[in-house]
């Protein structure tokens, strides 16, 4: 059995400065080397026991940053909750407060503070929460990922950040309203617009914004639909007055019953009267145009007129 690597107690769990860390007689730079640490950035290191995520990649970024720093956009997006707002692997996006001035490094967006902060969020907005890495509170990371990411992607995460309750339509519309004057701010206001709370999943979200973008109606998300005997079906988007819907397939299912039950949904759906068409990941990834002729050849066809 190969014998445990050291691990100082200080260190355990935690990400911190190589050199500090020889400096301190905690590690040589040979043990540096080990299994037990990760190398993250230049001179930051981490217990390798610890997840993977952007979380890391965030604490790792802001120990070689200033104080004042604040993490932003998709990534504050990510540490409020929004899982697929960043990955491990994406880079940290920080604000950095004037006169501040911080050169480009691997792994960071780097954005000069382009946001006024409501008066009441500010605090929360500089200092964090808790012990909390410092962050934008959840309207200004919105806000943020609105005007700094592609429309697509920027609605996922705003629809996630409505749907988890992490802020609400209110606040973003009074953020936009108060930064309307700053750059991007047409374009947040746009993306508030297209967000939709009731998205139940970031596909579903592409999905409808591709729609939409491609010149369709806005469809209503997770429309219910009362059936005769008396049971409600929720379609994932749905266009009410010409009873169409699409409907999300993530990945197909082998599975017998699940398979019947899907199957079995769809024939009441039509039997109500309902022309409903599935997306499947790969359609909506690799063969969208078409995807977008038969959405509108549908609509087109129950008497819809651009």
């Amino acid at each position: 059995m190969p014998p445990r690597p050291h691990r100082p107690e200080t260190l355990a769990w935690q990400v911190f400065r190589g050199s500090d860390a020889v400096r301190d007689d905690l590690l040589t730079e040979h043990q540096l080397r080990s299994t037990a640490w990760v190398r993250l950035r230049h001179d930051v290191y981490a217990d390798a026991r610890l997840d993977r995520d952007h979380a890391l990649a965030c604490r790792a970024a802001l120990l070689r940053l200033p104080p004042g720093v604040v993490v932003a956009g998709p990534s504050a997006a990510y540490l409020h909750g929004v899982q697929h707002a960043a990955t491990f692997t994406d880079d940290v996006h920080i604000l950095v407060p004037s006169p501040l001035r911080i050169g480009a490094q691997r792994g960071l967006r780097v954005h000069a503070n382009p946001i006024t902060p409501l008066p009441d969020v500010a605090a929360e907005c500089s200092a964090g929460v808790g012990n909390a890495i410092p962050r934008s509170d959840p309207g200004q990371a919105a806000w943020e990922t609105a005007v700094w990411l592609e429309p697509v992607r920027a609605v996922t995460i705003v629809d996630a950040l409505l749907g988890q309750g992490l802020t609400d339509r209110d606040t973003l519309a009074g953020v936009a309203a108060h930064n309307m004057h700053r750059s991007g701010g047409r374009r947040a206001r746009w993306v508030f617009e297209l967000a939709d709370p009731g998205a139940q999943s970031p596909p579903e979200s592409q999905l409808r914004v591709r729609l939409v973008l491609g010149g369709l109606p806005r469809p209503v998300v997770q429309h219910p639909v009362r059936l005769a005997n008396g049971v409600v079906l929720h379609l994932d988007l749905a266009w009410p007055q010409f009873r169409v819907a699409v409907e999300y397939d993530g990945q197909w299912q082998s599975d017998a019953d699940q398979l019947h039950r899907d199957r079995r949904r769809l024939n009441l759906l039509v039997g109500a009267g309902w022309l409903v068409l599935h997306v499947t990941s790969r359609r909506l990834h690799a063969e969208f145009p078409a995807v977008l002729r038969e959405v509108r050849g549908a609509l087109a066809g129950r008497g819809w007129r651009r």
